[in-house]
């Protein structure tokens, strides 16, 4: 039963990895990626990825869909919360005065924190209303493309 359910977990991590990358995120797997990631000029958008039914359901939807739009950040990445873990702690170095939240997303501007959407926004919510969230948070923070 044990080998069992690792493989079947391993299979959810694969297909939740391989959903946010073709939708053009860049996975960050140790801090350094991070560091570097998080320090380039312009806007980042960070998707804090995760297993669970709201990340798959409506995060990587809302992820994928949002950026397809005249405004929109000049770096997507994204970091896996319970499977990169040094990762995923460090990113949330950077989110200054929010607890650790997954799935969620973070908007960066030259390496500080402009905004973010935490799970208490995305869960039981559907995907366009999180689009539209990350959308307005590109007109504003974002130049256009």
């Amino acid at each position: 039963m044990s080998m069992d359910f690792n493989f079947f977990m391993n299979d959810i991590v694969r297909q939740a990895r391989q959903e946010i990358t073709a939708a053009g995120y860049t996975e960050l797997k140790t801090p350094e990626e991070v560091d570097e990631a998080f320090n380039k000029s312009g806007t980042t958008l960070v998707m804090v990825n995760s297993v669970c039914g709201c990340a798959g359901g409506i995060a990587r939807p809302a992820a994928a869909h949002s950026v397809h739009y005249d405004k929109r950040p000049d770096h997507l990445v994204t970091v896996f919360a319970g499977q990169d873990k040094e990762a995923t702690e460090h990113a949330r170095s950077y989110f200054v005065d929010y607890p650790p939240s997954s799935p969620s997303f973070a908007l960066l501007k030259d390496g500080k924190l402009c905004t973010m959407i935490e799970r208490h926004e995305i869960e039981g919510h559907d995907p366009i209303s999180v689009v539209t969230k990350l959308q307005n948070y590109f007109d504003k923070y974002c130049d256009e493309m």
